[in-house]
């Protein structure tokens, strides 16, 4: 099925940081045609509850929303989140209702909670060098759709590593906490199979597309007007007319919805060689790895 029916595409940099409001979220978003994406709310420090709610209430019915976060953690390598523990969810939506269930008196989607609770410390690397027992060694463990983006070029962490710049273990979780809470409002894929109408959020990896729009994975950030109306170019996009500082997390999402505006036709993109139906249940997969 190749989903021509979204006339909204939408890219969320998100962040798992600490605090209120997060300078590294960013939110833009395309429509059908060439025009460039707008950012949304731009110069805007925005809250994780305020994307919730934008999510809800402001989102168009035919939008393809891209989240750079992971949507879940490895499964099918130990048949199990979290081997050994019996509290261990059967799938992506029971994963993300523990998380927020263990979180729920944290404000902010925070996730502290969850990392340091006893049975699921034990799978991650945190910070001052403490390794769980069941993290693994090495880079840890990683989902069948890292292994593919690695296969690419890409360089993903694994989402039980919460130590080092390029970390994405405590947004992912954080992003849990919002995916739960939306609840049945929007579909996830491919957690939820695609529907035929209704918007759809997807994990999203910016660096696949900024190779896309001819960047090289080590040189996938943008920071500054040139650069990124370069690459919308390269994507066929008109130039942003965005003047003035720029962060590399509004690059990233303004480059992201232009991505996913074309990538959204291709058939392919939907259909992974490697997404059998328990993965896709399990450990979902990042739109656009092959």
């Amino acid at each position: 099925m190749t989903p021509n029916r979204f006339g909204h595409f939408v890219a969320i940099d998100w962040s798992g940081a600490a605090g209120e409001r997060q300078k590294g979220i960013a939110v833009a978003m395309a429509g059908r045609g060439h025009d460039a994406p707008r950012l949304i709310r731009p110069r805007h420090r925005w809250s994780r509850h305020e994307v919730l709610d934008w999510l809800r209430d402001e989102l168009p019915g035919d939008a393809l929303v891209g989240m750079d976060l992971g949507i879940s953690l490895p499964f099918a390598d130990k048949a199990a989140f979290f081997p050994g523990w019996t509290q261990s969810p059967a799938d992506a939506r029971a994963l993300w209702a523990l998380v927020d269930r263990i979180c729920a008196d944290e404000p902010h989607l925070s996730v502290n909670a969850f990392v340091d609770h006893p049975q699921a410390s034990a799978h991650y690397r945190r910070h001052g060098g403490r390794e769980g027992a069941q993290f693994g060694g090495g880079q840890g463990r990683f989902r069948v759709s890292e292994l593919a983006q690695r296969r690419m070029g890409c360089r993903p962490y694994s989402n039980f590593n919460l130590v080092g710049a390029a970390q994405v273990g405590k947004s992912s979780l954080t992003g849990m906490r919002l995916l739960h809470q939306l609840g049945k409002s929007v579909s996830v894929w491919p957690v939820d199979p695609l529907p035929p109408r209704g918007p759809v959020v997807c994990e999203i990896y910016t660096t696949i597309a900024a190779m896309a729009a001819g960047r090289s994975a080590g040189r996938s950030k943008m920071r500054d007007a040139r650069e990124l109306d370069t690459a919308l170019a390269t994507l066929g996009c008109t130039a942003s007319g965005i003047t003035g500082p720029l962060d590399d997390h509004s690059c990233d999402a303004v480059i992201t919805a232009a991505w996913l505006r074309i990538a959204a036709r291709d058939a392919h993109l939907w259909a992974p060689a490697e997404l059998s139906s328990k993965i896709a249940r399990t450990e979902g997969w990042t739109f656009g790895a092959i």
